[in-house]
């Protein structure tokens, strides 16, 4: 197999015949072939080759081949000469998502930015587009895409069926449906690698790691669909526990469940954006208020082991970290950001009062010379943590958020995980780069899974 980086011109020829320069020719190692059969993602077809005397590393396809392959736009791409003799240009890399709020110039929503941004780099290294389920027509294996003008406006190509679908779908509703439940295992009929697979629920990490002793010392105990004797006895032996849904995010419609002998159990929360602290005599009425606002039988809620974080002004902080297969296929650390809780809150979440730090501010603060360490540490067991879900997942993973904290003993926990992370941490400003490492490791992987993967840069 060669690959190689080449310029592709579009001529408006009607014939059938990819041109070559001879410098290309010689370089993939197919000088004194009559033919080919050329691909862009999963459309292929037979064509003559010509070579033509021009420097550098050219290929014209005429629009007689066009319109078969529809290659979508002249430029920098990859050529790559497989085994099977294909001659194929790309990689062609799809960006899967969708919104209830669609606009002309907004056709992903609130996600339109960040999917702008994956195509903006993303035209340096192959053809990248956007597309939603309804985009797809799988009778002749095309797509209506969006891709980027030079002018950063939006223009719709029919292409091929991609090499790698990279899945920002947005809505946890819509991916537990028959269609995109269909939608994901036809692309893999096709051997078209998908990844993210879909969002988690905490109890798909929970179950995922709890034969694998070494990741589980990192996860406190959680008991899904707890009974109320089960709160009772984990707030017993814990003092306190987190009760949350198993497929929340946010920290909407979490509590912090307290008990203290001879004062009772009480019952912390967030309301409409206001911290709310309850106080109960009796275990019971804990129970009844609980069950008044969820239902009796608190199905679909998580029950905790609470952990006793690291402070900073009297206030707990964890650490979200932004995990990402890169082109070689490893697991790596791109992003962290510390997130201080407000005064009285459940959560760290910004949004509930949380404040965004850079994990050097707070580790500096509680472990001075040490906090390097102890950053250090962080990462190894974060790393750990990704390849022991994706050893325990049975589809593609190349993204990954942890909520990790460290408790008094610098053990390590881990509270959350997510399969589709936000990106809230990027909008520090003293981890802009790391937004920008986090897209260039999103299709530095898709040029691996795709087979476009090489070492030198383009």
């Amino acid at each position: 197999m060669s690959l190689t980086v080449c310029n592709v011109h579009l001529t408006p020829k009607s014939e059938k015949t990819v041109y070559l320069s001879s410098t290309l020719m010689k370089q993939l190692k197919l000088t004194g072939k009559k033919s080919v059969r050329l691909r862009l993602g999963k459309a292929t077809i037979p064509a003559t080759l010509k070579p033509v005397k021009r420097p550098g590393n050219h290929v014209f396809i005429p629009a007689g081949l066009r319109s078969f392959v529809r290659v979508p736009k002249s430029g920098m791409v990859y050529l790559r000469n497989d085994q099977e003799g294909d001659l194929q240009l790309g990689p062609l890399i799809g960006v899967l998502s969708d919104s209830s709020l669609r606009t002309q110039s907004h056709p992903f929503g609130s996600r339109t930015t960040f999917i702008k941004q994956i195509l903006r780099v993303g035209n340096k290294k192959g053809f990248v587009f956007a597309f939603t389920p309804r985009d797809i027509n799988w009778n002749n294996e095309t797509v209506n895409a969006y891709f980027l003008s030079e002018s950063d406006s939006w223009i719709r190509r029919t292409v091929p069926l991609p090499d790698v679908v990279y899945n920002r779908l947005p809505s946890r509703r819509a991916e537990t449906s028959s269609s995109i439940q269909t939608l994901r295992e036809r692309f893999v009929r096709r051997n078209i690698p998908f990844f993210n697979w879909s969002f988690f629920k905490k109890s798909d990490i929970y179950e995922l790691l709890e034969n694998d002793l070494e990741a589980n010392l990192h996860v406190p105990e959680s008991v899904m669909n707890p009974t109320p004797d089960t709160i009772r006895d984990m707030l017993a032996r814990h003092q306190f526990v987190y009760y949350k849904p198993t497929s929340g995010s946010l920290g909407i419609g979490i509590y912090r469940l307290t008990y203290l002998p001879r004062k009772g159990y009480f019952a912390r929360y967030t309301v409409n954006g206001k911290n709310t602290l309850l106080r109960f005599k009796h275990f019971s009425s804990l129970i009844r208020m609980l069950q008044g606002r969820h239902g009796r039988s608190l199905r679909n809620y998580v029950v905790q082991q609470g952990v006793r974080l690291i402070e900073i002004d009297s206030c707990p902080i964890d650490f979200r970290f932004h995990m990402h297969k890169n082109g070689d296929n490893d697991w790596t650390v791109v992003g962290i950001g510390a997130k201080k809780a407000g005064k009285g809150s459940v959560t760290t979440h910004v949004k509930n009062g949380g404040q965004l730090m850079t994990p050097e501010q707070a580790l500096q603060r509680m472990f001075g010379d040490r906090s390097e360490e102890v950053l250090g540490n962080m990462k190894t067991v974060a790393i750990e943590l990704a390849m022991a879900i994706e050893r325990n997942y049975p589809h593609l993973l190349g993204e990954l958020g942890f909520d990790l904290g460290i408790d008094r003993d610098e053990h390590v926990w881990m509270f959350e995980a997510n399969a589709k992370p936000g990106r809230s941490i990027f909008k520090h400003p003293s981890l802009r780069n790391e937004g920008q490492s986090s897209i260039e490791h999103i299709l530095d992987h898709c040029l691996f899974l795709s087979k476009f993967r090489r070492r030198d840069p383009m």
